[in-house]
This record gives C-alpha cells, structure tokens and sequence, in this order.
C-alpha cells in the first residue's frame, strides 16, 4: 500500500508552483513518488476513496526535495576516526541531506582505481543514512585507471593543483598542466564525453611554498604561526586566480567537455568564469557556506578549526559570492555544497601542547555538513548589502536541483515530481537555534566554527525514498541509504542503485 506525505507548505520544486502548496505526496512502495496532490480537496478525495499504509502530515513545516551535497568527504576505509560513513551520513541526515557524493582524497586507499571504490562502496552498504555516491580520483600515474572508473560508477573525475597537506598530499597528488591535458586528451580519445573533471582550483606559487613550510622553533616564528592572518598570507587570492586562468582556458578549449570549480573563495576569481562560460565553455563552480558566513576578521588567532584550503577571506570578498548566486541566469556560481572535511583534535591541532593552535601545521578543512542549510539561510536573510534577499527557490537552485544537475541525478531527484525518489527534507525557515556541540553527529564535534552561533532553520525530519532516517526528537531510523553508482555509454546514463 502506498504512503502519502501531507504539508500545509510542499515546494515541488519542479518549475509548475514556484510558491508552497498545501497538498499531498503519495509515495509507492518502492519510494518513488506516485502523484502529487495538489490541493485539500484532492487530499480529502484520495483520503476518503484510499486506504494508505501510513499518513505523515507535517502540518505548517516546509517540505521540500532533499538537499544534496556534492562535495564531502567521508574519510572511510583508512581514517574513520576523522570521518566515517556513519557519522557523515547521520550528520547528512539531521541537516536535511538525501545525497550526498564523496570525494576520492582523505580515505586509505584513495578512490583513484576501481579496486579503492569497492572497497569504499563495500565500507558503505549498511552503514549509510543517506543515499551516496562517489567521486574518482585524477592524480599522476592513474590515466589506466580514469576510464575503468568511470566504468564503475564514478560521478566524475576529481583532481587538486595544488598538494594537500601530509598525509594525505603523498596519497593523492597534484596535477600539473601537461597531465591535466594528456588526461583530456585521453578521454577525447576514447569518445567519452560525458565525463565531468572537477578542480581544487589553486596553483601552487614558490613564495607561498616557502612559507607553507613548518616554522622554525623561535618565538617569533612560533607566534606568527598561531595567527590566522599569517596563515591567511600563505594562500593568496592570485593561487585561485592562476588556478582559475587554466581551467578556464582549458574549458574554452574543450567546449563539449564539462568541468567544475569546487570550493571557490576567491570573488575577484568570478568574472573569469563568467567571462569562459558566456563563451560557450561546460563550466560550473560551487562555493560553501563558510565562505559566505565566516570572515577572516572575525577569526582569532589559534583557532584552527577555522582553517581551509582555500582560505575564508575578508569579510569584503561574500558580498560577490553571493550576488553571483543569486543570478539564477548567467551567474558564475551555480550551486552551494559544504566541503564537509573533518578531522581529529590532534590533526586540527586543537588539543593541548606546542602545537595547539598552530595554523601552519593543522589539517584544513570545515565540518559543517549538519547545519549547511541554517548557516545559508540564516546568512542569506541577514545580509544588508543584497538587493535581494535568499529565498526558497534560490535554497532549492543552489542545494538541489543544480547539484542534481552537476552530478547527472536530475532525473530521480531535486525535485518532488512523479517518477522522482521519494526524498524530502522537512523544516521550519522561522525556527531559531543556537548551535551546541553536543547535538552535532560528526565524528569530531569540537572542530565546528559555528559553535554557540544563533541560526535560523531547524530540520524537523529527512525522509529517503519514502523511508524516515532521521526525526528531530525520535533520532535516526535504520540505515537505509544506498550506493548511487553511475553506468554511462555514449548514448545512456542511468544509475544503479545498490
């Protein structure tokens, strides 16, 4: 029998309503969404000639698609303890999150050949809340593994041009420029056209290598590197820049071939990719919520769980991150995703010793997964400069439908439509909460930058094909998310759900 979702306030999401309907949504039992009822009457109708298993009726709270996010990284096989697929999907769960796609980087073995994504994919299954899927890895000395990826499932190929941090930056190495093109060339070669190359788009610089280097024992040294805006010097706006220049040179060169900018920070960085794209160029880019609510003025010194690469800049450079989101035609951001990276105490040198607070050796990375939606919304209403403020089509845009999009899921989810998963994220856009430690599900709870922060937009329950995995006051059903594994041809894409 089916089961019917009932909310005074549904965003379909699906172009038909741009405003909250008060309705239905009757889900079948395989979680798909069987027919939209799109007004009480209708509701009344069905409930008076239909028998449903179960009725779910959120009354005033705001249900719409699941959020997805296309940028986090699950540090599983190899470093659960900084991140797991546990501890990342509940997080995913209570912020709201129906999908979310892994980054290749932080676990041991990096996804960069097949037998890395099954051991991720057999880590996975049982363990995850959300729905999952992957991305492959693009580094040196892998150009015979970039097509079998792809061929397993990958949503795309993901490389850096810049090294990461140790360890991590010996397992998953940056490319250079003649790798990138032979790798292109590659793929050209072999007709596969659909594939999507994302970017962690800095390039390295000689001064800022030289001062990435560890200081040396003297207080002064010692002192400087504890300071944020010593760090913030150490990763200048011109890495994203160069960064930016190539990929975008790249893309105008290769017009039939998508590529992606993930984690942009950089404004000044926004009229080259706009400049590439009004040129005909396949080219995306993301920014993250710790860029839009976090500024590097605010920070204190030894806080290093403010640290990112790249970094949260001056409070001057959101105001045209979020200018550019809000032009849902011809902006050069189309979607938001959390760059969800955590890490133990020790690696974020917040534990006690020499080395706490010490911004020059602390692992990068924001864990933010679980309130991504509150920190954008909160911050898109707050912002005096905008013209306009955020809305719920623009949270819709940038957190569903265009990482749908991006990921080649548009066709099963981002929307509430017939045929589509049954994914919903029920919330309350007026509810107000302070952010506490203790209610966070990441692996690491005291790296949060947003702890005792006062956010707007409370995730009341998140339902995954029809099924609830996470309730506000119940906690977490079964873990009933599942592998999202992508199967392409030239002519075909589908997904296999696993």
């Amino acid at each position: 029998m089916d089961l019917l979702f009932l909310s005074r306030r549904i965003y379909l999401g699906d172009g038909s309503h741009e405003t909250p309907l008060h309705g239905g949504i009757i889900v079948d039992t395989e979680g798909i969404i069987r027919r939209v009822l799109r007004t009480p009457q209708e509701v009344n109708t069905y409930l008076y000639n239909t028998e449903s298993e179960a009725v779910y009726d959120f009354g005033d709270l705001m249900l719409m698609p699941g959020l997805i996010d296309a940028n986090v990284h699950i540090n599983e096989p190899g470093r659960k303890d900084w991140e797991g697929f546990v501890t990342a999907t509940k997080s995913a769960a209570a912020g709201g999150f129906t999908t979310i796609i892994d980054r290749p980087t932080n676990a041991t073995p990096t996804t960069i050949n097949v037998q890395a994504l099954k051991a991720k994919t057999a880590t996975a299954r049982g363990k995850i809340y959300v729905d999952v899927g992957f991305w492959g890895g693009l580094v040196p000395g892998n150009s015979d593994q970039l097509l079998p990826l792809l061929a397993a499932g990958v949503m795309g190929l993901q490389c850096t041009l810049c090294g990461s941090a140790p360890p991590v930056g010996d397992e998953f190495a940056a490319i250079n420029e003649r790798q990138l093109s032979e790798a292109v060339k590659l793929l050209n070669e072999a007709a596969e056209t659909e594939a999507l190359i994302a970017f962690h788009a800095e390039l390295p610089q000689q001064q800022q290598q030289q001062h990435q280097q560890p200081p040396q024992t003297t207080q002064s040294n010692a002192t400087e590197s504890k300071s944020y805006h010593s760090f913030l010097a150490t990763r200048p706006p011109q890495m994203e820049l160069s960064a930016i220049k190539l990929i975008c040179q790249l893309a105008e060169q290769q017009p039939r071939r998508r590529f992606h900018v993930m984690n942009l920070s950089c404004a000044a960085a926004l009229p080259l990719l706009q400049q590439s794209q009004q040129r005909g160029a396949q080219l995306t880019a993301e920014t993250c919520p710790h860029y839009l609510a976090l500024c590097a003025e605010d920070i204190d010194d030894c806080h290093t769980e403010f640290k990112t690469w790249p970094p949260i800049r001056e409070r001057s450079n959101q105001l045209p991150l979020w200018q550019a989101l809000l032009q849902p035609a011809g902006g050069a951001l189309q979607l938001i995703a959390s760059d969800h990276s955590a890490a133990t105490p020790g690696a974020r040198c917040l534990t006690y010793g020499r080395q706490r607070g010490d911004f020059i050796n602390a692992w990068p990375g924001i864990s933010s997964l679980q309130l991504s939606l509150p920190i954008v919304w909160t911050r898109g209403q707050q912002l005096q400069q905008l013209k306009e403020r955020l809305t719920l089509a623009d949270v819709h845009r940038l957190m569903c439908w265009e990482p749908a999009k991006l990921c080649g899921l548009e066709k099963f989810k981002g929307r509430i439509a017939e045929g589509y998963d049954a994914d919903f994220c029920i919330w309350n856009p007026d509810e107000e909460f302070t952010v506490s430690q203790d209610a966070l599900h990441a692996a690491n709870k005291s790296a949060s930058p947003y702890a005792g922060q006062r956010l707007r937009g409370v995730v009341h329950a998140t339902v995954v094909r029809g099924l609830h995995v996470y309730q506000q006051f119940e906690g977490f059903g079964q873990p009933l998310g599942k592998v999202l594994l992508r199967k392409s041809s030239r002519k075909v894409v589908k997904f296999v759900r696993l």
